[in-house]
């Protein structure tokens, strides 16, 4: 009787987290499949790689979506956001907002918070920047895949967040790389939800 009581229990808690990873899975590619874009306080840029400057074509396609949301009106500004790494001369807020300042935005509406290795991080770092400036609302603007956790982290930092996610770039080139990060960023929001904690891996996304 023990035996087949056991056999139950774990059977119910193997079912719980298959129905649990494929929900989430499925919440995140829903989730990327959304496009909002409200009248915001701000418009903020999740870093990527970026080299001596130069964004990666990852954080390239990032910028240049956040440019035609600001052209467009969503905010009135822009945040980047994304520390140094070890050797590194800039950081990837200050390489993304040289190259929105390159590409025409106004120095006053670019605010560079060069802070965070991680999203976790960096949506701390931008809660606290919007607290210090009474900013309350958000458009993210990020991978697709990357979405329902960013906005959770943003969520719990304070920030007021709705996002609207590039659809061009690596990240979103094939079904293949597509359904790698979908399973990648499954086990960082459980991770993230189970924990508090952050998941270091591909760029841009820990």
């Amino acid at each position: 009787m023990a035996g087949r009581l056991a056999v139950r229990v774990a059977g119910a808690l193997v079912t719980a987290a298959v129905l649990l990873t494929g929900s989430t899975a499925l919440a995140i590619w829903w989730t990327a499949r959304q496009d909002a874009r409200p009248d915001s306080d701000a418009i903020v840029v999740l870093g990527s790689a970026q080299y001596n400057g130069v964004p990666s074509s990852i954080f390239e396609a990032r910028l240049e979506h956040a440019l035609r949301l600001y052209e467009d009106g969503v905010a009135p500004r822009i945040v980047t956001v994304g520390g140094r790494a070890a050797g590194d001369e800039f950081s990837e807020a200050e390489a993304g907002r040289q190259y929105l300042a390159e590409a025409g935005v106004d120095e006053d509406a670019l605010l560079a918070v060069e802070e965070g290795v991680d999203t976790l991080e960096s949506m701390r770092a931008v809660g606290a920047e919007f607290d210090d400036r009474g900013w309350q609302t958000a458009v993210l603007v990020t991978d697709p895949w990357h979405v329902l956790r960013a906005e959770r982290m943003a969520e719990d930092a304070g920030i007021t967040a709705s996002s609207s996610p590039t659809r061009q770039g690596p990240a979103v080139h094939t079904r293949t790389t597509q359904f790698r990060y979908i399973l990648r960023e499954t086990a960082a929001y459980l991770l993230y939800r189970a924990t508090g904690e952050s998941v270091a891996g591909a760029p841009g996304i820990g």
